[in-house]
């Protein structure tokens, strides 16, 4: 199975850089003139909010997003010929700091944050400046430390052929509500002490499918709730999305997202903005009521043209998939 998929744009920036080959001497690159086992870290950038993370195939680099706004970047090792790193969405089903390969020898995989049940995970290993993994993404020693003190269960993971940053889309009220203005009140209340959830924590995932016109509520990767998706030009494509919950948005009396466009190449150029295909859908009032009882800072909402069937995870938890080797 094939299918097209690109994240459009690249954004770099100075960053400061420590060098697993030097004894941590900081230097200011852009994020393209990193060399294998360089990285950057600034979690001072954002000290709260929830996580993302992209991982660029072409560009051998993962970042990391914290309420939108990139704390890290760094070098990676993905999946060698016959062997690559599947493109889609996923979300971080366990995390191992000492895990072993069950497949390849007991190699070690030092700070595993698993992707899926299949093998895909993000680990410590071996850069060495270009794809050699056996579909994992290996990222530096230190750099897989400070990012598993960041991650957890259910934190999004977008492995795509390429980078655009994370942006604030703020919608009125309840999303994929009927009448989202009147529902800004009760999604507040909702949302009001809740917290992003830690490794024993729940965690929410909603996928809207635009082929299916269908929605499903997953949570800790078990599906709770699913119905129907009522989308606006249902024949025009809406493209592939993915919104983080972040907070109430109190002047502009919404909820505010961040979100990334993961637009596969569409023969007509079209591109459908975050702002605009968030509005274009509605659900069930059974699905929604599910949604917003089990709202979280952290909760994931993945928008795609792509069928939700049973082949495009790996395992119950696997969100989804656009692309595996051929």
């Amino acid at each position: 199975m094939s299918r097209r998929t690109a994240l459009a744009g690249m954004t770099a920036a100075g960053f400061a850089v420590w060098s697993a080959n030097s004894t941590a001497l900081q230097v200011y690159k852009e994020a393209h003139e990193l060399k294998p086992g360089e990285f950057s870290w600034h979690p001072e950038r954002a000290k709260s909010g929830p996580v993302s993370i992209i991982v660029s195939l072409p560009d051998q680099l993962v970042h990391v997003y914290r309420n939108g706004i990139r704390i890290a970047v760094s070098t990676c090792s993905t999946g060698k010929k016959g062997h690559r790193t599947p493109t889609g969405v996923f979300t971080i089903l366990q995390k191992d700091k000492h895990h072993r390969s069950s497949t390849y020898n007991n190699a070690p995989m030092p700070n595993m944050n698993r992707l899926t049940w299949s093998g895909i995970a993000l680990h410590a290993g071996k850069l060495p400046g270009y794809p050699a993994s056996h579909g994992c993404v290996r990222l530096p020693r230190k750099f897989s430390a400070l990012l598993f003190t960041v991650t957890h269960l259910g934190t999004p993971v977008i492995i795509a052929n390429g980078h655009s940053q994370p942006r604030e889309v703020v919608h009125p009220g309840m999303a994929l509500a009927q009448h989202a203005e009147h529902e800004f009140e009760d999604a507040v209340a909702k949302l009001k002490g809740k917290k992003i959830p830690h490794d024993t924590g729940v965690t929410t995932s909603v996928i809207v499918s635009r082929a299916d016109q269908e929605v499903l509520i997953m949570e800790n990767g078990e599906i709770v709730s699913k119905g129907h998706a009522t989308i606006r030009n249902a024949t025009t494509p809406i493209g592939e999305h993915v919104f983080v919950l972040n907070r109430p948005h109190d002047g502009r009396r919404g909820l505010a997202w961040h979100a990334v466009g993961h637009h596969p190449t569409l023969t007509n150029g079209f591109h459908e903005p975050e702002e605009a295909v968030i509005k274009r859908i509605n659900a069930d009032n059974a699905v929604v009521s599910a949604m917003r009882q089990r709202m979280h800072p952290g909760m994931m909402l993945i928008m795609t043209d792509l069928p939700l069937h049973p082949e495009r995870r790996s395992g119950k938890d696997f969100v989804i998939v656009t692309e595996h080797d051929t």
